[in-house]
């Protein structure tokens, strides 16, 4: 029931999952029943994968989220998240407030084994293949152990979703050298060399696009502020493509000879190709899809829930950090 283009994006997204994935044994759509039906009417018969469970409440997007979680038991979040909790669902996928979806998965999930706090991990396009950065914006102030484990973390997601083999992490920070950073990332960096992760040390804004790196590790305050701009700098670069391309005829004939690379770069920078961010850390599967996110973007969301659930991403979570923490005691660091 979350989103700017709910429930019909969700639900049409929905419909198309339970016809393209074979991996797919069932999707509960959680909201308001009535509206549901209504929406599903417009696909044609209902794939038998599909069931409806219905509830009364929906999280706004102006609400605090912890308290909206708290208060509204019947909220189609809280339910879908019961469904996981209790067993009866391996996956959340929803489009709706990002800051209720991860006080939902917190408090009723819980975190993995050695896992501190949960990472909202985005994934980004670059050149060669995409990044992933996290934490996107779930914890604001971190410590460096709570880095070090979303480095862990990204690793799993880039080596068994992404298809990275060995994947290099990157530090965010102001510098690329080693003594650059605030203390947090001083001491992050101390840790993430004594880790055996792939660590490649310091990076800063300007290489974030530019391939070196495989996973982007920084605290959420800072992770939301890229994503955030990122996005904004897309926007505004197709603005001003199109008042450029349009200013005369002659521009106009150009932009036709040019419109299958605009149509290229438009798919590569498409964020429902990535269908959401997962919520790394917290025992389940849980994605969190933009507010804007359309059919496709539902549709990508599902898939990428699916794989994770295949993948058994949590329990390789799990058996990479004990790895690493091995490694720190080996090495000299804190266990």
């Amino acid at each position: 029931m979350g989103g700017d283009f709910a429930p019909s994006a969700l639900v049409e997204g929905s419909v198309r999952a339970a016809q393209e994935l074979p991996s797919l044994d069932e999707l509960i759509l959680v909201g308001d029943e009535t509206r549901l039906k209504a929406e599903l009417q417009h696909w044609g018969p209902t794939p038998s994968k599909i069931r409806i469970l219905h509830c009364t409440e929906v999280v706004e997007m102006g609400e605090s989220p912890a308290t909206a979680v708290r208060r509204k038991k019947d909220s189609s979040i809280n339910r879908a998240t019961d469904l996981v909790k209790e067993g009866k669902a391996d996956a959340i996928f929803s489009a709706g407030s990002t800051g209720a979806q991860v006080a939902s998965s917190q408090l009723k999930l819980r975190t993995l084994e050695g896992i501190q706090r949960p990472a909202i991990a985005t994934v980004f396009p670059s050149p060669e293949k995409p990044f992933v950065l996290l934490d996107a914006g779930a914890n604001t102030d971190c410590t460096p152990e709570m880095l070090l484990q979303f480095a862990v973390m990204g690793a799993v997601y880039s080596r068994e979703i992404l298809k990275v083999p060995n994947p290099r992490i990157g530090l965010m920070s102001i510098g690329e050298e080693d003594a650059k950073g605030n203390a947090t990332t001083k001491e992050t960096f101390g840790f993430l060399e004594k880790s055996g992760l792939n660590f490649a040390g310091n990076i800063e804004g300007h290489d974030l696009f530019e391939g070196e790196v495989d996973v982007v590790v920084c605290d959420g305050f800072v992770g939301n502020v890229v994503l955030k701009t990122a996005e904004s700098v897309a926007h505004a670069i197709g603005v001003w493509l199109k008042a450029e391309f349009t200013a005369n005829p002659l521009r106009i004939m150009g932009a036709v000879c040019l419109r299958g690379a605009v149509r290229s770069l438009k798919r590569k920078l498409d964020p429902s190709q990535y269908g959401g961010a997962p919520l790394l850390g917290v025992r389940g599967v849980s994605i969190i899809g933009h507010g804007s996110s359309n059919a496709t973007a539902v549709f990508n969301g599902i898939r990428a829930s699916s794989e994770a659930v295949k993948q058994d991403i949590n329990h390789l979570i799990v058996d990479e950090l004990k790895k690493v923490q091995a490694h720190r005691s080996a090495a000299g660091g804190e266990p």
